[in-house]
Order: C-alpha cells, then sequence, then structure tokens
C-alpha cells in the first residue's frame, strides 16, 4: 500500500487481486490526487483517462463539468473497496461514510477489471528524486 497517509501527488500503479497473496488480476497506470488543488481538478476537462485516478483524502465525488462519464470506487483506510458506481456527467456522489479514499477511471474499466465491493486494492506510488541532475 506504501507508506499510509504518506502519498503525494504524483503517478504509480494500482493493482487489483482477486484475494490476499494471489497473483494481481490487473495492474493499472495510476495518477494520485491528494493536493486541495489536485483532488479539486480531478478528472475535469478531460476526453478520456489512462488507468485511473486516486483522490486521497475522499469520501464522495461529484461530475459537474466533467465531458465523461466515469466509474468511482470508494475505498475505506486499507483500501477495500466499499462501493462501485458508474456517474453520468452532471451527478452528484453521495459520500460514503466508511470511505477515505476515491478511485475514478473511465465508465466500464472497472468491470474489466473485476473490481467489486469486498475486494482490497493495492497502491504503488512512484518515489520523486528530490534535486539531482544538472545541465
Amino acid at each position: 500500500m506504501g507508506r499510509r497517509g504518506r502519498w503525494r501527488d504524483g503517478h504509480g500503479k494500482l493493482i487489483v487481486r482477486e484475494a490476499e497473496g494471489d497473483a494481481a488480476v490487473v495492474t493499472v497506470p495510476l495518477e494520485v490526487a491528494t493536493s486541495y488543488r489536485a483532488r479539486t481538478r480531478g478528472l475535469l476537462g478531460r476526453d478520456s483517462v489512462e488507468g485511473a485516478m486516486l483522490l486521497s483524502p475522499a469520501s464522495g465525488v461529484h461530475t459537474f463539468r466533467m465531458r465523461i462519464p466515469i466509474d468511482v470506487a470508494y475505498l475505506d483506510r486499507r483500501l477495500t473497496v466499499v462501493a462501485v458506481r458508474t456517474m453520468k456527467p452532471g451527478r452528484l456522489g453521495l459520500p460514503r461514510p466508511r470511505a477515505r479514499h476515491v478511485l475514478e477511471a473511465e465508465a466500464g474499466a472497472m468491470e474489466e477489471w473485476g473490481m467489486r465491493v469486498g475486494m482490497r486494492v493495492e497502491v504503488l506510488v512512484q518515489e520523486r528524486v528530490e534535486g539531482g541532475g544538472g545541465k
């Protein structure tokens, strides 16, 4: 899962497994949005999504000003899927009480990945390299 509470805006991978310890069912490119600005922007203005976006912390989302329908998975603090919904543009999703994180992807993607309520996902984030490099 990475270091809990230490995610930063950036990129990584989402791993969806059938059960704890099983081989990965699918590995998906992941965009991580943890700052207020990145979470607020989310997928607004995009015509497509490559992989998924993780909003953290978050317990609900809306699709106002979105161009495409999206799949939304609500995750608890252990990254267990609490609910999965498909939302059309212009909708307000009600917050889920146990949700601490939200995954967003293009509509239909989560069904393809086999994501369902009760399964646990894994988030691997790429560590940023500070400084370094010159001309």
